[in-house]
């Protein structure tokens, strides 16, 4: 299926590497124009090179999501530029340690959840009006296996991906009357610097490429996409509606 996106305008988190990069890319690939947000300006600037080698443009953010007036400047400059937002793709998060619950430093601790849960939060805060302005706006909250699977020694990362899933549920069943659709998407093992971090021994060869799930994401984030309050999981290379509407 062709995904069709001229005209409308993305925000995704965390594009710098990764999943977000190749997500950030396959929607520029599509016709939308992207803001890119990150801490790594070299990762923003090559995301820029190559979005601009495929004929798309993008508007560069660096910033670190834990500044949370920074999250609420943003918001003002979309809606003062475009006025709107009709995608969200929230992916930036953080693994923090593998590790006991009761060894992780109360500042790692701390981190994790302000980066992966507060920041996420008041992302929502910022842009939910942006995304009411648009005819059809779509917004898709990266979560992890560990959020509905606990796994010994991935407490914080699992605790908050667990937080964001239900962030996830209540911003969609408060949105069920408005047209705007939230969801939630699980990638799986995909072959990233977090996963390497998580699991050091694992042959990144034996994993999906992010582009893979970044492909399949588009459809998610487009008009086209009419449920909400779903999580999303990857599953033989390809999406699987897990649950019912929230």
């Amino acid at each position: 299926m062709t995904i069709d996106l001229k005209g409308r305008i993305a925000l995704v988190t965390g594009a710098s590497r990764g999943i977000g990069y190749f997500t950030a890319l396959a929607l520029a690939r599509a016709g939308a124009h992207v803001i890119a947000t990150a801490r790594t300006v070299g990762g923003l600037e090559e995301l820029d090179d190559a979005i601009k080698a495929e004929g798309g443009t993008a508007t560069l953010v660096p910033f670190d999501l834990t500044d949370m007036e920074a999250i609420d400047r943003l918001g003002a400059s979309i809606y003062e530029r475009w006025g709107k937002l009709d995608i969200l793709v929230a992916n930036a998060g953080i693994l923090g340690v593998i590790s006991p619950i009761a060894h992780i430093e109360a500042k790692v601790f701390d981190k994790v959840m302000l980066t992966n849960v507060t920041s996420t939060w008041r992302l929502i805060r910022s842009v939910e009006p942006l995304l009411l302005r648009s005819d059809a706006g779509r917004a898709l909250l990266l979560s992890s296996g560990v959020a509905s699977n606990p796994r010994a020694f991935w407490g914080a990362y699992a605790m908050s991906k667990a937080a964001v899933e239900t962030m996830g549920r209540i911003w969609a069943a408060e949105n069920d009357h408005t047209p705007l659709k939230v969801n939630i998407v699980n990638p799986g093992a995909t072959r990233t610097a977090m996963r390497a971090q998580a699991v050091p021994g694992e042959d990144p060869d034996t994993l999906p490429h992010p582009s893979e799930v970044a492909d399949r994401m588009l459809f998610l984030a487009s008009p086209d996409m009419t449920d909400t309050g779903r999580l999303f999981v990857v599953r033989d290379n390809r999406f699987v509606d897990f649950n019912t509407p929230a």
